[in-house]
């Protein structure tokens, strides 16, 4: 990626911080994804928003995971976190529960989910199967989390092996 019309920040200048922090991330998140293409790999990128300024309270958890395939395979954009954009208002908006980084790996002999839902215990997840959707929820204290992920075909929930060590939850479904 070359820096062609793009100004340096100074090496003093501290680094952004809040929503301007976050919008310089999705725009160097641009220019990276026409490397990406090239090479069919993976991006991702996570950050905080603690403080907007005076008398404003913000505790915020964003992210993404970006993949290219090769082959021809789609771009595909992941987000995960609180901050979600709302869709009757347009507005950015923090909720209360997070969408935790999930990735699915199908093997031959089972298809493994693996989710980071860091501060969680395994007696904190409660799993849902229905069809090909897995729904994922867990909660412990201040932390809970939300996700439904598709899987390649419809698994039954007392057939599946879970697991959680360090904020790591592996479910594995036998095919």
């Amino acid at each position: 990626m070359s820096g062609k019309g793009r100004s340096k920040k100074p090496k003093d200048e501290p680094p952004l911080s809040g929503l301007g922090g976050f919008l310089g991330g999705l725009a160097d998140l641009v220019g990276k994804l026409g490397e990406l293409a090239d090479k069919g790999k993976e991006l991702s990128g996570t950050g905080q928003l603690s403080d907007l300024g005076p008398g404003k309270q913000l505790k915020g958890v964003y992210g993404f995971n970006v993949k290219v395939g090769l082959g021809g395979e789609k771009l595909k954009v992941e987000p995960f976190g609180n901050i979600k954009r709302d869709r009757e208002s347009g507005k950015t908006v923090v909720q209360e529960v997070r969408e935790p980084m999930v990735d699915v790996f199908e093997e031959d002999d089972y298809v493994l989910v693996v989710a980071e839902i860091p501060g969680v215990g395994l007696d904190d997840i409660k799993l849902e199967a229905r069809d090909d959707v897995l729904t994922i929820q867990a909660e412990s204290g201040d932390k809970k989390y939300y996700k439904e992920v598709l899987l390649p075909k419809a698994f039954k929930r007392e057939d599946m092996a879970i697991s959680c060590n360090n904020g790591m939850l592996e479910i594995k479904c036998p095919r």
